[in-house]
């Protein structure tokens, strides 16, 4: 095949695919059916990604819960201790904040592509939207009378090119029967007389296709416009699909990206500060004082010998116990908060990170302990927020 024909075709192959060829508008109204099916994806895709990051939390709490025992009985102790004890307590709060970014993912902008997906699709009873039909109605109408003319024009071409080929046929008999000394006059004439006959239909047939080819140029004006007109009620609803699909990934992307959120990088910020505060010298000075050299110690002395006072037992005895027992809640042990609090409910302290107040009562099964503040103020906080003074 020689280059000028295949250029040819493939010309005539670009021009068959061209929007304005009868039925090539299905693709733009099959857009309405391929966007349904698309919204479909979009939830089952960040359904699964929802469900990688609940595993990823559970993961996160396993890990935790796992490596407390170890690190509770660990020989570390000060600012080493409290380092580690960090990690785990920043891994749990990751782990609830992954679980956040599951929740989102499926109650917010899942449910929010479900809501309008069901609000911009209506289904029809046999199949199909109500949408797609509409665009199928509106481009079938303008492209019906367009779709006679140009069956009617490729009618007249064919024919036409049919005449041509005759008449290329008789000429070149005639130019073989003038050359040719084996044919007789007669027979020459006749030949002529031939080719001349159908030239003359040929060009009979020439003036129809022209006509019919001008009464589809004619027509071509109206044609367009009528087909921009459905053509552009397509795009508007595609450009509210593509501005909705828009708000949609960047809200998943915000739900996503942990770079962004206050959340996380709090998380990040206070373990770094609790890093960052390890301290050789005063864990040296703590060991020293609290099981070294410092430690307070009774040093043999002399003690006289004094006679046992005795007490009535009983009532009284018990009475006195309670009151030395509630002296020593009343007066607490001193600590220290690790991190920011805000209580959630009334019966709860707010605190900030640094801030000391004194505990009134151990931790419970839940992990919470009663403190009371230099201001008066009483209630309970986590036990994992504060450390002995």
């Amino acid at each position: 095949m020689s280059s000028s024909a295949a250029s040819e075709n493939g010309r005539e192959d670009a021009s068959n695919r061209s929007f304005w060829m009868p039925g090539n508008y299905q693709r733009t109204v099959r857009r309405s059916e391929d966007y349904f099916q698309a919204c479909n994806d979009l939830v089952s895709c960040f359904q699964e990604r929802a469900r990688v990051e609940r595993q990823y939390a559970q993961q996160l709490s396993e890990w935790s819960h796992k490596w407390r025992p170890v690190v509770d009985s660990s020989p570390l102790y000060g600012s080493l201790l409290k380092a580690w004890t960090c990690f785990l307590s920043s891994t749990d709060r990751l782990a609830s904040l992954h679980g956040s970014i599951c929740r989102s993912l499926v109650s917010e902008d899942g449910d929010r592509i479900r809501t309008w997906q069901k609000d911009s699709f209506t289904k029809k009873l046999f199949g199909g939207f109500k949408e797609s039909q509409d665009m199928e109605t509106g481009f079938s109408r303008a492209q019906k009378p367009w779709a006679k003319r140009l069956k009617k024009l490729d009618k007249a071409r064919r024919a036409y090119h049919k005449m041509s080929r005759k008449e290329h046929v008789a000429r070149e008999r005639e130019n073989h029967a003038e050359g040719n000394p084996d044919v007789n006059i007669d027979k020459q004439k006749k030949i002529q007389e031939e080719r001349e006959e159908v030239q003359q239909e040929a060009q009979k047939v020439r003036v129809r296709y022209e006509k019919v080819l001008e009464e589809v140029n004619r027509y071509v004006p109206r044609y367009m416009e009528e087909m921009e007109a459905v053509f552009d009620q397509s795009q508007e609803e595609e450009r509210k699909r593509i501005v909705f699909l828009k708000q949609a990934f960047l809200s998943i992307n915000k739900h996503l990206d942990v770079t962004t959120s206050e959340s996380f990088r709090s998380v990040y910020k206070e373990l770094h500060q609790t890093l960052m505060s390890i301290d050789e010298q005063e864990d040296l000075r703590w060991w020293r004082n609290n099981l070294g050299p410092g430690m307070p110690t009774d040093w043999p002395h002399f003690q006289e010998w004094t006679p046992e006072k005795k007490t009535k037992k009983g009532r009284k005895e018990g009475e006195k116990k309670d009151r030395i027992q509630q002296s020593t809640m009343i007066g607490g042990v001193r600590v220290r908060a690790l991190y920011d609090y805000v209580g959630q409910e009334t019966d709860e302290l707010s605190f900030k990170a640094g801030e000391e107040f004194l505990k009134i009562e151990d931790e419970d099964d839940q992990g919470w302990c009663r403190g009371t503040k230099d201001d008066g103020w009483e209630g309970l906080y986590p036990a994992n927020y504060v450390e002995v003074v």
